[in-house]
């Protein structure tokens, strides 16, 4: 089911009684372009979310997926998925207007997916976090509120000409119809509308905006007897305005476990998109995370371990998860719940939607179900199902990092990458990382970092590519390769060291001329 603007409000009570009733939320949000600053194997948790938090605030996220999950009452494991796909445009009110990046190379991986363009940039459902919300609802209800983007003020200058002239001729108790402004903006022409003019009153109905003339003692009484008085409304205007983050806070005040695939980005998007701008501290990040979402699961740790035990192919990604998980590969197909599509959601029944977020929330909600590939057991309830994935719960995986992956319920595991080996050049004159790289790259693929001015250190997140590139480079005469060890090969280290001896070295002369002395 796609949900722009237009469809939105009207979905908000189905929406709220589907998660309240869920047994777990999957979400993939469509979310384009990659950071700025690329993240290293070298990098700790810390400091690969410091580099990615800067890139997350220049992007959007133009679509999210939700896949809400719920046993069938009455029908021992089986489950019924509503699976939407939610259009998202930044709040343009007032003072805010947001600035976003595109990459071209998403664009045209969005085209080659058919995204829906239009619905995006036409009817996408405004949002906004905390902070920004707190601006505009002070702006709206001081009155200090005013129209900014030049489109926005060209049609309202418009709309204000064409009441003036109407109002000219018309006689008290006449009305007219703006037709074709709808939702958000509607409010938006009715606020300047009755801002502007004294002797009018308006009313959002089916067919647009329509405008009274009234006299300024019935223009008092409505905005303070009727329900639709102007605290209300704006109180209304505000809601509009707030868009999708009214259906994100019901979903975190539902507190079902969230369920993702490779979900780390999408926290981090959710977090400054939909909460509060990303705080500098990493720490701080983890504990919003975890008060928002006290259950997370990421379907990438969990098909890591399976992958392993059951000895299935390699995959790139999580449509290939899904299908080797429904092949004669898996022994265990039949084992897991059967899921079914509700009304209205059943375009995936028969039609494969790689990469539309709705489809991939789908698939990451059936992931969840994976341990069954291990543990054949067929399970009645979602509970016993998430006893098996205690191991994996809060347990998101980690591209490119120091670290596997992230543990949102405590502290971060040590690392268990390969270990950091230590290239020195001799007899060349002038090195830098990226030759180092492309010396290697047909060998394996190596982060490069350089230590000193003809030492850098090369880390790999495979033991075999490690041990490889020891054993080819073992004699060779002008590239040295060897494990590094910190005591020895760090700079800082070799400046204390040197330091030390410089000291020590003064101190025994001197202890020797003063012992010769007369």
């Amino acid at each position: 089911m796609d949900v722009g603007a237009d469809e939105f409000e009207e979905s908000l009570p189905l929406l709220q009684e589907l998660v309240q009733e869920a047994d777990f939320v999957g979400e993939e949000p469509g979310i384009r372009g990659c950071a700025r600053q690329s993240p290293f194997l070298f990098d700790l948790p810390s400091e690969w979310y410091l580099k990615t938090r800067q890139s997350v605030q220049q992007f959007t996220i133009c679509q999210i997926g939700l896949s809400v999950f719920s046993a069938i009452e009455g029908e021992a494991n089986k489950y019924i998925a509503h699976s939407c796909n939610f259009y998202l445009f930044p709040t343009t009110f007032g003072i805010l207007d947001s600035e976003f990046s595109f990459q071209a190379s998403s664009v045209q991986f969005l085209n080659q997916y058919g995204f829906n363009y239009n619905k995006f940039l036409k009817n996408g459902i405004p949002y906004m976090n905390e902070e920004q919300e707190k601006k505009i609802r002070h702006d709206i209800l001081t009155g200090n509120w005013r129209v900014r983007s030049s489109p926005d003020k060209d049609q309202i200058k418009v709309v204000i000409d064409q009441v003036t002239r109407w109002l000219e001729l018309a006689k008290e108790g006449d009305w007219m119809t703006l037709p074709g402004i709808t939702g958000f903006q509607a409010f938006e022409v009715q606020l300047v509308l009755r801002q502007a003019l004294p002797n009018i009153w308006t009313v959002l109905k089916d067919e647009g905006v329509v405008v009274k003339k009234v006299s300024k003692q019935h223009r008092w009484y409505l905005q303070n007897t009727s329900c639709d008085r102007e605290s209300c409304w704006k109180e209304n205007i505000l809601l509009s305005a707030r868009g999708f983050s009214v259906f994100f806070q019901m979903l975190v005040k539902a507190q079902k476990p969230l369920v993702g695939h490779n979900m780390m980005m999408d926290l981090l998007h959710l977090h400054e998109k939909f909460f509060r701008p990303l705080p500098e501290s990493y720490n701080q990040f983890k504990q919003n995370i975890h008060s928002l979402f006290p259950v997370l699961i990421d379907t990438k740790s969990v098909t890591k371990d399976i992958w392993k035990e059951m000895n299935f192919p390699r995959v790139s990604n999580l449509s290939e998860v899904y299908e080797v998980l429904n092949s004669d590969l898996n022994p265990t197909k039949n084992s897991g719940p059967e899921i079914v599509h509700a009304s209205r959601c059943e375009k995936y029944v028969e039609t494969k939607c790689p990469h539309e977020a709705a489809y991939d929330a789908f698939l990451c909600g059936f992931g969840v179900f994976c341990p069954c590939s291990i543990d054949p057991v067929p399970k009645s309830s979602f509970p016993q199902y998430l006893d098996v994935l205690a191991p994996y719960v809060n347990q998101v995986n980690l591209i490119r990092a120091g670290v596997p992956k992230i543990n949102f319920s405590g502290p971060d595991y040590p690392s268990i990458r390969p270990p950091i080996l230590i290239l020195s050049v001799k007899r060349w004159p002038v090195v830098s990382e990226q030759q180092v790289y492309h010396t290697f790259q047909n060998l394996c693929k190596f982060d490069v970092r350089r230590l000193t001015r003809s030492q850098f250190l090369l880390l790999t997140n495979k033991f075999k590519d490690a041990r490889n590139i020891l054993k080819e480079y073992r004699d060779h005469p002008t590239l040295c390769i060897s494990l590094y060890r910190y005591w020895r090969h760090s700079p800082n280290v070799n400046c204390l060291l040197q330091v030390c001896g410089i000291v020590t070295a003064w101190a025994l002369l001197a202890f020797i001329l003063g012992r010769s002395g007369p």
